[in-house]
């Protein structure tokens, strides 16, 4: 199993430190697989390139499922992986508001 450090965008990366988002789709040039584990870095890309990296993370999110590409319209070079986020921000989740939606 391998850990990815990857940007991820205020928008979505806000989406996902809120529980909504569980997914990520990327371009499947790293060999993503199940079980990995990804850590993704906030970076707003205004301003040009480089852009810059806000300093929040998610520390962990592990791939869960994994869909590649050539299959139900997906284009061959990208994945779809779902992503269970186990720490954010140094901290746990929140597991009274997952259980609360669950109820």
């Amino acid at each position: 199993m391998t850990t990815h450090e990857l940007k991820c965008w205020p928008e979505p990366f806000e989406a996902i430190q809120r529980g909504d988002k569980t997914f990520e789709l990327r371009r499947d040039d790293r060999g993503f697989a199940l079980g990995d584990t990804l850590v993704l870095r906030e970076y707003k890309p205004e301003g040009g390139y480089p852009g810059t990296y806000t300093g929040r993370q998610t520390t962990r999110s592990t791939v869960t499922y994994i869909l590649h590409g050539g299959r139900f319209g997906l284009p061959p070079d990208l994945c779809v992986m779902a992503i269970r986020p186990d720490v954010m921000d140094g901290s746990r989740l929140d597991n009274e508001r997952t259980q609360n939606i669950h109820r």
